[in-house]
């Protein structure tokens, strides 16, 4: 019996079609994302990149029908490659755990599809069934936790939700001479302007971040964080907000003009390590990157 297509396992966006009086399925297209070229959709139909609700390839003259589901796989003509390179720290049959160097995207999205950790291990592993269990920016390092196994998914995910894992960060920073450490420093964090920067804003706390300092190199501390909420840039906005940013943040504390990616100033944040207790096995788990915060 063949298995249902999941356009989640094959990294397939999904669209059903929206009302209108188009002929065929191309016209549709081509009118709802103005954005793709007309020849681009015909390229990608020749290549049998857009399927039906059952995972079939369909032909550019299919008659329009509104409501109709359709994959198709996201594209970026001429993408930029990103010069970088993730290593994988542990391969089984439930997880994979990966080492990702500054700049490399978890996923897909925007001007990034193939320069990805997870398109990278996918093929690297030839195992379409890889799904992150969780994410780190993009401007972040180190490891990243992946499923790869559908069986077992669900247990490993309910790691985070129900903070049965551990998660230790590094990160470069100015001294904060004025505080005493450890600390902890609560929030809340709502998405601001632009879109993609968070904010602390009055309200109900909804993160949280312990505080340690590592080392001490001058007008430099090496500072261990210990997120206890996942909210998005939360370590970067809690060090900023504490007046120590992290160094080389082209977000926090204000966002900077920098159109090319310096592969020389990363942002001085890690992800250092993570350990639980696996779900399946009971046993003890730690992991812990390879990689390295330089002053």
């Amino acid at each position: 019996m063949t298995a249902p297509f999941d356009p989640a396992h094959q990294q397939a966006s999904t669209v059903c079609l929206p009302p209108g009086d188009w002929a065929t399925v191309l016209d549709c297209l081509c009118d709802h994302f103005k954005a793709i070229e007309r020849g681009q959709w015909l390229d990608r139909f020749a290549r049998g990149k857009v399927l039906d609700a059952h995972g079939q390839a369909i032909a550019p003259d299919l008659p329009y029908r509104r409501g109709m589901r359709l994959h198709y796989f996201r594209e970026v003509p001429n993408e930029r490659p990103i010069p970088v390179q993730e290593r994988i720290l542990h391969a089984d049959e439930h997880l994979v755990v990966a080492d990702k160097p500054h700049f490399l995207p978890v996923t897909p999205s925007g001007e990034y599809v193939e320069q990805t950790l997870l398109r990278r291990l996918i093929k690297r592993l030839d195992n379409p069934h890889l799904v992150p269990l969780h994410r780190i920016d993009r401007h972040t390092a180190g490891l990243v936790l992946f499923s790869a196994n559908p069986q077992t998914r669900s247990a490993y995910q309910q790691l985070f939700p129900q903070r049965r894992i551990d998660k230790h960060y590094q990160a470069i920073a100015p001294a904060l001479t004025q505080l005493a450490f450890p600390l902890v420093h609560k929030s809340r964090l709502v998405h601001g302007e632009p879109f993609f920067r968070m904010q602390e804003t009055a309200g109900a706390v909804n993160s949280e971040t312990v505080a340690r300092v590592l080392e001490k190199n001058g007008d430099l501390w090496r500072y261990g964080l210990s997120p206890i909420t996942g909210k998005t840039h939360q370590l970067r906005v809690h060090m900023a907000a504490l007046g120590a940013a992290i160094c080389n943040d082209p977000f926090y504390p204000q966002l900077l003009d920098t159109p090319q990616d310096d592969y020389h100033n990363p942002l001085k944040l890690l992800a250092h390590s993570l350990s639980f207790e696996d779900p399946l096995s009971g046993a003890p788990r730690l992991f812990q990157s390879e990689l390295s915060l330089d002053w």
